[in-house]
């Protein structure tokens, strides 16, 4: 049984972008740009926003960081965005998500210019992966299947089942793997658990992204299967415990017990996902200067 240690990929690929990034200061005299929008004050989407931040500087990118209150008003967030998107000199915008209540997420991400859409969530950038012409992938799905191909894993061919539909995982991830030719099946949360069980269990490549600890048995799981846990959950703290551990939505100590490679939680699909932000605003960065 072989883990997959997105870590060590991760870090990897970030020394490779590291050279990648001073050979294109080197040759156009700029650094990939990347602008951080964060409003309101939630705990874990400051973690978030700092951790792609510190990415920023270790590869040689410019970070331009936009901070704003809980009060922030849809027009203010609005504007911030048009002048982001008219300003040559960023290259990649993120807005962290959830954004407060009062606020419209879809529609900032719809005001977003396409070309700097790093995240890869605008409509435009999902209707051209579901074309196969993709610009910028969703980054958690696309750490998913680079950690697959670099582990010499090859859909073709392979029964493949996605547990979960959101827009940011579940579907771009049965996309990518529809179009690297294996046979996808979608389920999620209000699948009959049942049906749910059946799609687990016929699966060559299980990948699980529903946010909920433990949602997938271990003993589910096919022998030999290759297993994705995208989940992390921190569970309620045990007695003598500051912080709850982090589990995945896959019932690790029993999957293991199956499966032919598995990814662990922490440190198997998260830190994919910063690796390909940053792969999406090096390559913003070249398409801009053309």
């Amino acid at each position: 049984m072989t883990i997959l240690d997105g870590k060590a990929l991760a870090q990897r690929i970030q020394g490779e972008l590291t050279e990648q990034s001073a050979a294109f200061f080197a040759a156009t005299g700029l650094k990939p740009c990347l602008a951080t929008v964060l409003v309101g004050a939630d705990p874990a989407s400051a973690v978030y926003v700092r951790s792609k931040r510190r990415a920023c500087a270790r590869l040689g990118f410019e970070s331009r960081h936009h901070e704003l209150g809980p009060e922030t008003s849809q027009q203010e967030l609005e504007a911030l965005i048009d002048a982001l998107n008219a300003d040559d000199g960023v290259h990649g915008i993120l807005v962290q998500l959830p954004l407060p209540k009062a606020l419209d997420a879809d529609a900032i991400i719809d005001r977003l210019d396409p070309a700097k859409d790093v995240d890869g969530f605008h409509p435009t950038n999902v209707g051209l992966l579901a074309l196969k012409k993709p610009r910028f992938v969703s980054c958690t799905p696309a750490g998913v299947m680079r950690l697959l191909e670099e582990s010499g894993i090859d859909p073709q061919g392979k029964r493949a089942t996605v547990v979960g539909r959101s827009a940011i995982v579940g579907l771009p991830a049965a996309l990518l793997l529809t179009h690297a030719h294996a046979t996808v099946r979608i389920t999620h949360s209000r699948t009959p658990r049942e049906d749910l069980e059946a799609a687990v269990r016929e699966a060559e490549i299980l990948v699980v992204a529903v946010g909920r600890p433990g949602f997938v048995p271990g003993e589910w799981v096919r022998p030999g299967a290759v297993v994705i846990d995208v989940g992390i959950n921190r569970l309620a703290p045990e007695p003598g415990q500051e912080r709850g551990r982090l589990v995945g939505d896959v019932d690790f100590d029993g999957a293991v017990e199956h499966a032919g490679a598995i990814t662990p939680v922490p440190g198997g699909v998260g830190p994919m996902t910063i690796t390909m932000l940053m792969h999406n605003t090096l390559e913003a960065a070249r398409q801009r200067v053309g």
